[in-house]
């Protein structure tokens, strides 16, 4: 298998991750994120007040919103080449990928659709603030089972040479746990398990990106191997 389509994917990974830290680090919503205790009347001044930025940064998450697809496509090329896997936890992984994906984009419109009329009333800005907090934060569920499909298809690798490295199963299943707590920050609106919270938002930011250098830098080596490899058979 011709390795240059991966590389290719595989490197647009950095200035990506660049671009969504960018967002993040911009976005007047989340430095520091919103309280959920914000009364309708506080969220609709806070939207009002920062419209342009709000507006700025939901047009750059639109425009990069599939940006880390690639990344997760070559994880998924590799996954099927596990031969004593199955080809479903291929197919698993890539519908994950794509329903998490949605999740993100909702978020991001439900923000801009809030700051595309500021003088809207103060109680349906709130409530499209909930709604992508929620979108945001919440859905965790396919980010784990996207890990587990990877870590179950490393611990099926019977090669005596696996295509992922053994600790990667055990990194991406550490992934999967310290996402759960993120799908409990519907039930509260103060504390470490609220949205913006020590735990559902800073940590789950902290896994997150911790998973995607992780991921960058064991497919760099992963697929160069792979490219090494058919050298040697060619």
């Amino acid at each position: 298998m011709n390795t240059r389509g991966q590389r290719i994917l595989l490197w647009t990974t950095p200035p990506a991750a660049a671009l969504l830290l960018l967002g993040y680090v911009l976005f007047p919503v989340f430095w520091p994120p919103l309280s959920p205790t914000l009364s309708p009347e506080e969220v609709a001044a806070f939207f009002r007040d920062n419209n342009t930025g709000i507006l700025g940064v939901v047009i750059l998450c639109n425009l990069i919103a599939g940006a880390l697809v690639p990344l997760f496509a070559v994880t998924a090329v590799q996954i099927s080449r596990i031969g004593t896997s199955s080809s479903v936890f291929t197919y698993a992984y890539i519908i994950c990928v794509g329903i998490g994906t949605t999740a993100f984009i909702l978020a991001d419109y439900c923000w801009g659709v809030a700051a595309f009329r500021p003088d809207r009333d103060p109680q349906l800005i709130s409530l499209l603030n909930d709604m992508a907090w929620f979108f945001f934060i919440a859905p965790v569920g396919t980010i784990i089972v996207q890990n587990l499909c990877l870590a179950v298809s490393i611990y099926l690798d019977a090669r005596p040479d696996p295509i992922f490295p053994r600790w990667m199963a055990h990194f991406s299943v550490v992934i999967a746990v310290l996402l759960i707590p993120s799908a409990f920050s519907v039930l509260y609106k103060s504390g470490p398990l609220a949205w913006n919270g020590a735990v559902s938002f800073t940590l789950r930011l902290i896994v997150l990106g911790t998973f995607i250098v992780v991921t960058f830098l064991v497919l760099v080596r992963v697929v160069n191997r792979q490219g090494a490899e058919r050298e040697v058979l060619a």
